[in-house]
């Protein structure tokens, strides 16, 4: 059998700072601006509000900040607040070809954990967590790849607390130093810890926030252990009753190690434009796109077609009464008929779009009659190293409108630039923090001599 598990392990416990090329270090201090945009928006939601109640309760006082506050607690549970923040408006980073929301786990990890490690020269300590965060990010997203996305959803799985928290476990291993043997038994604890359910579509429930924060905490604890000498399995990805047998029926496993080193996985993820599903962000562009190319009004539309990916199929397009009457904010962040109709009738998607109040409004409720959703092979040929769209617009005169999005607005080959992922920083973060405190956090990020790293936090 061959050692999967190991041989990924071995190689991102040799990755170092000065061994990544500038552009991965480059994209690593990117979405750790976006990382921080939505976890400090999303620190205000009545979800991440609840988890600091839960941990104001327990009462556990430490050195880690909970971003968007002045709390402090132990790494844990500020990883599981952070996460929690971070995943709670829909708007965080998404690897493509593994369906998984990297950032809102490994930034978790990393940043809670490196607040309590001895202070270093902060240029060093800066480096050290973005190579700490890349080598998390390549874990999660070929598990997630090995597991394939499609297979995984279809067994009621969500990759991101799945497969992320190996990718904690990872990023928690090199910053805390262990040694190879320790980092493999961390990811073999971590996989007793794998767990996160879909079911949450179900009724627009919550749990799907907590989930990168879960996987964050629990990736923390597994080092923890590994570090006091508590074993794992050492096949915990391959074995015979191990992760990728248990957690899909088709699983790829040389996704795990094929042409480790030559790309990383962080220069394939994508971030978020819009406040909603990854499945309904190209949908969304085409539509914005179409309206204020032909300066469309929504009383002149007859009919939206929506091609939806199968992948996503029964996320955002099933089942047919729950998409198109959303009860919640969550729910209709995973509705494509809203997605569609709030694009067009309010020409955005953003946090100030899924609203409860939108979710009744009957003006959104009658265009969400008359959006069709599809499904289009021509959309499969590429995906998932491709997250293609197609919609089609019918008026009432007759006229046709259709437009094709190869690379939703976000996705590494349609990139938000430096300057529009600040500008996201600022729309988001901006509503908690001040203007001067926002310039003061992305200097420090992109400055060749950082702030320590809790001066980002708050």
């Amino acid at each position: 059998m061959k050692e999967y598990t190991r041989d990924l392990v071995e190689f991102l416990h040799g990755l170092e700072p000065g061994g990544l090329p500038a552009e991965v270090l480059d994209r690593a201090r990117y979405f750790l601006v976006d990382y921080l945009a939505v976890a400090i928006r999303g620190s205000r939601e009545d979800s991440s509000k609840a988890v600091r109640r839960m941990v104001e309760r327990i009462g556990a006082n430490g050195c880690s900040t909970v971003i968007g506050t002045r709390m402090r607690t132990i790494p844990g549970f500020a990883a599981l607040a952070n996460g929690a923040a971070a995943h709670g408006i829909e708007q965080d980073d998404t690897h493509s070809g593994g369906s998984i929301h990297l950032g809102a786990t490994m930034y978790s990890a990393a940043l809670a954990l490196a607040e309590t490690l001895p202070d270093t020269e902060p240029q060093a300590e800066m480096e050290a967590l973005l190579a700490a965060v890349v080598a998390g990010y390549e874990a999660a997203a070929r598990i997630a790849m090995a597991v394939q996305p499609k297979e995984h959803y279809a067994l009621g799985f969500h990759m991101t607390a799945t497969c992320g928290v190996f990718g904690a476990a990872i990023t928690s291993a090199k910053l805390l130093g262990l040694t190879p043997e320790q980092t493999l038994a961390a990811v073999g604890i971590a996989g007793s810890m794998a767990a996160g359910s879909m079911e949450f579509l179900a009724e627009g429930a919550w749990t799907k926030r907590i989930h990168p924060g879960l996987a964050a905490q629990n990736g923390i604890h597994a080092a923890l252990l590994a570090a006091e000498g508590f074993t794992g399995p050492l096949h915990i990805l391959e074995g015979r009753d191990g992760f990728l047998h248990g957690y899909s029926r088709n699983p790829v496993a040389d996704r795990l190690t094929a042409d480790l080193g030559k790309s990383f996985e962080i220069l394939h993820t994508a971030v978020k434009p819009h406040s909603c599903c990854r499945y309904m962000q190209g949908p969304v562009d085409a539509i914005l796109a179409m309206m204020r190319e032909h300066h469309l009004q929504a009383g002149q539309i007859q009919r939206i077609e929506v091609g939806v990916l199968e992948a996503g199929w029964g996320i955002v397009a099933e089942p047919k009464a729950k998409k198109y009457n959303p009860e919640s904010v969550v729910d209709a962040q995973f509705s494509m008929p809203f997605g569609a109709a709030v694009a067009v009738i309010e020409g955005a998607a953003g946090l100030d779009q899924f609203t409860p109040e939108n979710t009744r409004s009957p003006k959104i409720r009658d265009l969400m009659s008359r959006v069709v959703l599809v499904k289009d092979a021509r959309l499969e040929e590429t995906f998932p190293q491709e997250w293609p769209a197609r919609v089609v617009i019918e008026l009432e005169n007759g006229q046709r409108h259709e437009s094709f999005v190869r690379y939703p607005k976000g996705d590494p080959e349609n990139p938000l630039s430096w300057e529009e992922m600040t500008a996201k920083f600022r729309a988001l973060a901006g509503t908690v923090v001040s203007g001067k405190r926002c310039d003061e956090i992305i200097a420090a990020i992109s400055s060749a001599k950082p702030a320590t790293l809790p001066a980002l936090c708050y």
